[in-house]
């Protein structure tokens, strides 16, 4: 007789990710890690973004110690500029302008973590976007309509920051909301969860 499936955690309080991980049709709970998100000194943004995947990942896994933690972290980098959550429209619509006409790589950290056998895995996916020179006026329209101020880089592709590209490149477009699902995937796997086999049920907590 086959052993039941770890239970899942996603570590995170964010809608994306949350309606991203309810793609793959597996139940799971979600609880937010209380994590110090502050860049250190000469931190390179993928390190930054795999070791904040990391914390949040452990830090609920204290909570729920027989458990498969999955941790993300995100930042968006603009040739040598790491751009964060704005948290309001003035620093929002400061990011997005300084990326009119750029390409800007998102970079997300995972980490999925086997509470009960130690195991860890950790990944940096990036996705580039290639933002259109837009005009001011379609600018502070997004944002009035969008209020994207708790995403990266000020960005929203699901909604209509999408009309904000000229064109995207990557390997997994999820990524780019936060939660790349085929790194995702891959990792479950390993950490003894395979998405394809039989579920009880498919609603998330």
């Amino acid at each position: 007789m086959s052993l039941p499936p770890p239970r899942l955690v996603l570590a995170s309080s964010s809608p994306y990710r949350k309606a991203l991980l309810q793609r793959l049709g597996l139940p799971f709970t979600t609880f937010a890690p209380v994590v110090d998100e502050s860049r250190r000194a000469g931190e390179a943004a993928a390190d930054m973004v795999m070791r904040l995947a990391r914390e949040k990942a452990r830090a609920v896994a204290a909570r729920f110690p027989a458990a498969v933690i999955i941790g993300s972290d995100q930042a968006a980098t603009l040739g040598s500029q790491t751009l964060g959550k704005p948290g309001d429209f003035l620093r929002a619509a400061e990011q997005l302008t300084l990326m009119r006409g750029r390409p800007v790589t998102f970079l997300t950290g995972i980490c999925v973590l086997d509470a009960t056998q130690g195991g860890e895995q950790t990944e940096c996916v990036p996705y580039t976007v290639h933002m259109r020179n837009y005009t001011d006026e379609e600018l502070q329209s997004y944002l009035l309509r969008e209020q994207p101020y708790d995403c990266a880089g000020s960005f929203k592709s699901e909604g209509l920051g999408i009309a904000l590209i000229e064109k995207m490149s990557g390997d997994d477009p999820t990524a780019l909301i936060g939660l790349p699902l085929i790194a995702v995937t891959r990792m479950l796997a390993r950490a003894g969860i395979n998405v394809f086999a039989p579920v009880s049920h498919s609603s998330a907590q």
